[in-house]
């Protein structure tokens, strides 16, 4: 039998204790510019262009509704719940109906690191995306240089998968990627 993903009319805003995961505003646009523009955010990413273009942010944030409504994938700006500043991103990509996967990306701000917001933000869509969309496995992956990255992963219950070679080129340069995974299965064993 096929899996069915269960998708919402509309994109989800998630609680968790201090954060938001909402839908990302066009009124968010600059800050997501000013945040995920900063050159150490932009280098541990795989899309984030550094500079930051003007308008690019504006447009990425357009396409949401569209990607969302296509079944595509799950974006979510990631605000505090004290103050409702905007922080950081964290989404579920390349979503798969036949194979109930999909691909967890994530950035925060560098004024909110060392916090745990990601790992807190991260186990949130982890939690939606077998509770709510009904995946049966969700992945992430990071540049090996972003060891950070790898503990959040390991925080919210994926397993390290593998290691893929010179698979990313960013500046001029080839890196391995670390792969990671976490099953419906391994998210039922923590029992969260």
């Amino acid at each position: 039998m096929k899996p069915e993903l269960h998708w919402e009319s509309g994109i989800p805003s998630i609680e968790t204790k201090r954060l938001v995961l909402r839908p990302f505003r066009l009124e968010d646009a600059k800050e997501v510019q000013r945040l995920a523009g900063h050159p150490r955010v932009a280098a541990t990413t795989a899309a984030i262009p550094h500079p930051y273009p003007d308008g690019a942010a504006e447009e990425w944030i357009s396409e949401h509704g569209a990607w969302y409504e296509e079944r595509r994938s799950v974006t979510l700006a990631v605000e505090l719940k004290a103050g409702g500043a905007l922080i950081g991103c964290i989404d579920l990509l390349g979503v798969s109906a036949n194979h109930a996967r999909a691909e967890m990306g994530y950035w925060i701000g560098v004024d909110y690191w060392n916090q745990g917001y990601c790992t807190e933000a991260a186990a949130a869509l982890v939690g939606y995306g077998f509770e709510q969309l009904g995946l049966n496995k969700v992945t992430a992956r990071h540049i090996v240089f972003n060891p950070s990255s790898g503990k959040v992963m390991l925080k919210v219950g994926m397993k390290q998968e593998g290691l893929l070679r010179e698979d990313f080129f960013r500046d001029g340069a080839f890196y391995d990627m670390c792969v990671y995974g976490i099953t419906r299965a391994d998210y039922a064993a923590r029992g969260l």
